[in-house]
């Protein structure tokens, strides 16, 4: 609605695709798989790559349409005959994290006319222009969890209420229940419902055994990851350990490290420092600087 709204302002014509069902299938069922299996997806990525930019650029091409633009805080740069990904110029709005997954060809064919501004500038030129969009809300959460509760939201999907389940020490001592492991995620604290001398934090998912680790702080930092799916944007390989900055979550600042591939197609990273909480499921992304190098799916991460 908004963005008729904001068409019919400008005098644009405005186009609905019904991608309902594909939505479904491309992202939200995988969505729920994964938490099912003790991971923490991010659909954006996965929205991406299935479903926003292939139905975007068949939408264009049978309009004729030689370019897409997007809203994302990112920036494209043609480098000799290829295209690199570059983080916006506002850090603070950078997305360039939920884009590892695109191709040359798309990037070939991709603007993102905000990568240059910072969200108050926009604001800005978007009320001096009039448009209503100039005071609209910022959008935070994953739009079909809009409420962020993400337990519910799968419950009242299935229509299955997640199993209980053993609440594990370290040691593998049982220390309590859990209310199903579709509730929790690596690092979490609240909602946890145990009393301890000293904070007790999610260290490990187990849905073979329905069973969630808890420890202490110092028990989630791990030195080391793997990842698959793996997407190279500014490289044609990783053959040799290359250095490079890695985020493990779209928040997380990047971090030093070094970044391999083994033939079966694994990445590996190696962080200079441990880092906290590698979560399975949520994206590596790889930076030299302010380019997007690749990235791919966390898999697994080797404690310390």
């Amino acid at each position: 609605e908004g963005a008729a709204l904001l068409c019919a302002q400008i005098g644009a014509e405005h186009f609905t695709v019904d991608e309902r069902e594909n939505f479904k299938k491309c992202v939200i069922q995988p969505f729920i798989g994964a938490y099912l299996a003790g991971e923490t997806p991010n659909p954006c990525v996965l929205c991406n790559k299935k479903i926003k930019f292939p139905e975007m650029f068949t939408f264009a091409d049978s309009h004729g349409a030689e370019f897409c633009a997007t809203g994302h805080y990112a920036r494209t740069e043609k480098c000799g005959d290829s295209f690199i990904l570059k983080k916006a110029l506002d850090p603070a709005k950078d997305q360039s994290y939920v884009l590892w997954n695109l191709t040359q060809k798309e990037l070939g064919r991709l603007k993102f006319p905000l990568g240059i501004y910072t969200k108050p500038q926009i604001r800005e030129i978007a009320d001096s222009a009039g448009l209503e969009c100039a005071h609209s809300k910022d959008s935070q959460d994953i739009c079909f969890v809009p409420d962020g509760d993400y337990a519910r939201f799968i419950e009242r999907y299935t229509g299955k209420v997640p199993e209980t389940g053993d609440f594990l020490d370290p040691e593998g001592k049982r220390i309590g229940t859990h209310r199903g492991v579709i509730h929790y995620t690596i690092g979490q604290r609240k909602g946890l419902g145990i009393s301890a001398p000293h904070p007790l934090y999610v260290c490990d998912i187990c849905p073979a055994d329905n069973t969630v680790t808890l420890g202490y702080s110092e028990n989630l930092f791990s030195r080391k990851l793997t990842a698959s799916d793996v997407n190279l944007i500014s490289c044609d390989s990783l053959e040799e350990p290359v250095r490079v900055q890695a985020k493990i979550r779209y928040r997380h600042p990047a971090q030093p490290a070094t970044a391999w591939m083994t033939p079966d197609g694994t990445l590996h990273v190696e962080f200079d420092e441990p880092q906290r909480a590698i979560t399975c499921g949520q994206a590596v992304v790889l930076y030299d600087g302010d380019v997007v190098v690749g990235g791919g799916r966390i898999t697994g991460a080797e404690k310390e």
